[in-house]
């Protein structure tokens, strides 16, 4: 947690306090001083990837950043995931996409089929983008160890065991009450469930549907490694395998995350069910589970993750940026979350590079991701209920329309356009 200290340090002390003398109130331009010698200017609450991200990009600007964790130790809490194009892109700047590759699993596709019957209801490739790139399926703890261990080499900060519960101009209040010295600006990226986005009024809707998960070895043949494989029972039931790389310290070891889709409100009758049970409904469903059902000897090992949907008017307040899922949060349907967070996290990064006057870039970061965020807030609630839902209506319009509308000419580069995040393409030309 040691970093050297600035060049020319002697310099920048003489002219730091002229600097604080002229500098207008909100503004962010300071030259970096020697480490350790005055406290962070900025606050970034939560040690996911969206905090990660912002805090080394603002830290490679020259700025102090601190993390605030609540685990006593900073660690990654989820299974594995889908970076798009639009998140790699954010990766490209950060000269992090090497690292990435070479821990996490290339998908070039998604596929899914009805469970009775075997017909194709989903079939999206990344080859029909406009410019063809494949996702990457990784590991949040591997993703966790690229970004944690970028910050640290970078100088980052981190307060680890206090749980953040508010802002207020600057300041940070934790659960015991206690008030932080005044910060230029605090980052909130605390989650779904954000406690500093929840005291600004924010109405979040709980999704009823959520999911158990797991990670387990890779299986292997038939189930292809380049692809995230789905299937169907109408929709109300939903089991998919990801491709999702190596854990670190695990080289050479590929895995994958299982899931299975489920009512957060039954969550109790599936547990009582017993393994066995609920093992021989998978098989019937999807005989090549087999490996996959061998690795799972332990209900304690399936995780289950529940979500709601809510997205602030506006991201940003008196020194307060929310981003990622602490400003819009959804169904994981269109596997945009860590994405969304990356592309807030380079938009902030970005607007307060290009503004001194800390409002100012407030306002812009604001802007910047208006439409894109808006856009898939309404996709992600329009096309969760094909995929979980009671009822065989929206299930039988899903494979039986939505599947032939897809084989239209110039929906298949729409589809995955839709899924690559890149409708309304928020990338900016910098660095294409």
């Amino acid at each position: 947690m040691t970093e050297k200290a600035a060049p020319k340090a002697r310099k920048s002390r003489a002219k730091s306090a002229a600097v604080k003398k002229t500098r207008p109130s909100g503004t962010l331009d300071i030259p970096p001083p020697p480490r350790r010698s005055r406290p962070a200017d900025i606050a970034v609450v939560g040690a996911g990837p969206t905090g990660l991200a912002i805090a080394l990009m603002l830290a490679r600007q020259g700025r102090r950043v601190m993390v605030h964790e609540r685990f006593a130790t900073p660690r990654p809490v989820g299974a594995g995931f889908m970076l798009q194009p639009t998140g790699l892109h954010v990766l490209d700047r950060l000269g992090l996409t090497p690292r990435v590759e070479a821990c996490g699993q290339r998908i070039d596709h998604i596929f899914g089929r009805e469970a009775r019957r075997g017909r194709v209801v989903l079939d999206v490739r990344y080859s029909d983008l406009k410019r063809p790139r494949p996702a990457i399926g990784i590991h949040r703890a591997a993703m966790f160890a690229i970004l944690h261990e970028a910050c640290v080499e970078t100088g980052v900060d981190f307060e680890t065991d206090r749980e953040i519960v508010a802002a207020d101009a600057g300041r940070l209040i934790d659960s015991g009450g206690r008030r932080s010295a005044p910060f230029n600006l605090v980052i909130d990226a605390s989650g779904a469930r954000s406690a500093i986005a929840a005291g600004r009024s924010v109405e979040r809707r709980d999704l009823a549907w959520g999911a158990l998960w797991t990670t387990v070895p890779w299986p292997g043949a038939p189930f292809d490694p380049t692809a995230l494989e789905q299937v169907y029972l109408g929709a109300s039931r939903m089991l998919g395998v990801l491709p999702c790389g190596v854990l670190p310290g695990a080289p050479g070891a590929p895995q994958a995350t299982f899931f299975w889709s489920l009512k957060t409100e039954i969550w109790s009758d599936w547990y009582d069910l017993g393994l066995p049970a609920w093992k021989d409904h998978c098989l019937r469903l999807w005989p090549e589970l087999t490996p996959v059902m061998d690795a799972i000897t332990d209900r304690e090992q399936m995780t289950l993750a529940s979500y709601g949907h809510h997205t602030l008017p506006r991201p940003v307040g008196d020194r307060l940026a929310a981003l990622g899922d602490a400003a819009h949060s959804t169904s994981p349907q269109l596997g945009q979350g860590v994405n969304m967070g990356l592309l807030d996290a380079q938009a902030l990064a970005d607007a307060m590079t290009r503004h001194r006057d800390l409002p100012t870039a407030l306002d812009a970061y604001a802007r910047a991701r208006r439409w894109h965020v808006r856009l898939y807030q309404a996709l992600s609630l329009g096309f969760t209920p094909f995929y979980q839902a009671d009822g065989r209506l929206l299930p039988w319009v899903r494979d039986h329309v939505l599947g032939k509308v897809a084989r239209l000419p110039l929906a298949p580069r729409l589809l995955a356009a839709t899924i690559a995040g890149v409708l309304l393409d928020p990338r900016s030309t910098e660095g294409r």
